[in-house]
């Protein structure tokens, strides 16, 4: 069992579904190409609901082979070590079987991955911070969020708001917005991207009216594309008037 339960297994077991031409298209649709922002990393052609399957066949994974799979040089290898973390972490979450120790361990490996730069590009990252960061903080302090959005990596900064995901679903939306007021001089697309994702979920899951009220004093110094995610789900008429407040960049 030991031998199969393993990182090369895994990696095995991920070359089986490969495609080359899904590769050659995932690397352009990644933006792995020189100056972009996944340069240099590597794809074998895998779709994500094989990926899915794979990951569910080595849910048990032990946690030092999950870590060896994070360092590997290929996305799909990591994006598989995620979904296993997000199931065992879910696992030892569960009230009858709740496992605090192992909840700990999945978290410290998840953020040394994260500071590392294993967890680089928006799929790995939207793929886990709700489901593995999120729940941990949900009921503790929240300054790491606040730390790792102070750093200027793209995926540390993107990693800390869509952990807050977890928190809107539950109803709670202060550290989104907390959050989204440190992101709004970032420009940079993917974090734009999420800011205003977030901010549409909180209209949409928890109260619209929050989601106005700070659109109404924000909306002039948020970049346009946060600002169109945000208020993707308000009326036409709506939307046109938060576009056309003077800009305050």
């Amino acid at each position: 069992m030991t031998e199969i339960l393993s990182a090369q297994a895994v990696r095995l077991a991920l070359r089986e579904q490969s495609d080359a031409g899904d590769a050659i298209h995932l690397q352009r649709f990644f933006k792995t190409g020189d100056g972009e922002y996944a340069a240099g990393d590597v794809f074998l052609g895998v779709r994500v609901p094989a990926t899915r399957k794979i990951a569910k066949a080595f849910a048990a994974l032990p946690l030092p082979e999950v870590a060896d799979l994070l360092d590997g040089p290929v996305h799909e290898e990591r994006l598989a070590a995620l979904f296993i973390l997000n199931a065992q972490y879910a696992a030892a979450a569960k009230p009858r079987t709740r496992d605090e120790d192992k909840q700990r361990a999945i978290v410290e490996l998840y953020l040394d991955a994260v500071r590392r730069g294993r967890v680089d590009n928006w799929d790995l990252v939207d793929s886990s911070a709700e489901h593995i960061l999120g729940p941990w903080l949900a009921d503790r302090p929240r300054d790491l969020l606040f730390e790792l959005v102070a750093r200027e990596s793209l995926w540390e900064r993107r990693v800390a708001v869509l952990s807050t995901f977890a928190f809107i679903k539950s109803g709670d939306p202060s550290t989104t917005l907390a959050l989204a007021d440190r992101l709004l001089p970032d420009r940079r697309d993917l974090i734009q991207k999420a800011v205003g994702w977030m901010l549409r979920e909180i209209g949409k899951r928890v109260d619209r009216t929050v989601l106005t009220d700070y659109l109404d004093s924000r909306a002039p110094r948020m970049g346009r594309t946060a600002l169109s995610y945000a208020t993707e789900h308000l009326t036409p008429e709506e939307r046109a008037n938060y576009r056309a407040m003077p800009r305050q960049e």
